[in-house]
């Protein structure tokens, strides 16, 4: 029941951290840096705007894909060994996919200019970011060697 809690917790948490850091944003929120703005920007795609072609369908398949890991994730039991990174990833997930049901669009507000100009990201792309070092550090230093 532990772990359940602390996935939910880290899961909520990531989002309305996510959903606040967003609107001060969505509401005008604007710095510039010498290597980074803290400006809007609406990524109608994924990653770097790829797919973006696929317009409001998705929305739909980011949402499918959520969906179906957390069915996987509950179903194989791997919310018991890996509930706080799992809990930034989906939370990180969600967050983005809630924008693009709400802003056609995720919200990024970190624009990096130094040397390059299109890396512009969230809160929950670093919270998917972590989680996914975070599970990745679990699995290859702290899980029990496979018998042969």
């Amino acid at each position: 029941m532990r772990v359940f809690a602390i996935f939910f917790l880290v899961l909520l948490g990531t989002f309305i951290i996510d959903y606040n850091i967003k609107t001060l944003f969505v509401e005008g929120y604007y710095r510039a840096g010498e290597c980074i703005d803290l400006e809007l920007h609406y990524n109608k795609g994924v990653a770097f705007s790829m797919l973006a072609f696929l317009g409001p369908y998705l929305k739909w398949i980011q949402a499918t894909l959520v969906a179906g890991m957390l069915f996987y994730i509950f179903k194989e039991g791997y919310i018991k060994k890996y509930a706080f990174a799992l809990g930034l990833i989906i939370g990180g997930a969600l967050g983005n996919v809630y924008d693009r049901f709400v802003h056609e669009g995720v919200v990024d507000y970190v624009a990096w200019h130094c040397g390059f100009n299109y890396a512009v990201f969230n809160f929950a792309d670093v919270a998917i970011d972590v989680g996914v070092i975070w599970l990745l550090v679990q699995l290859y230093f702290f899980s029990k060697p496979c018998a042969s």
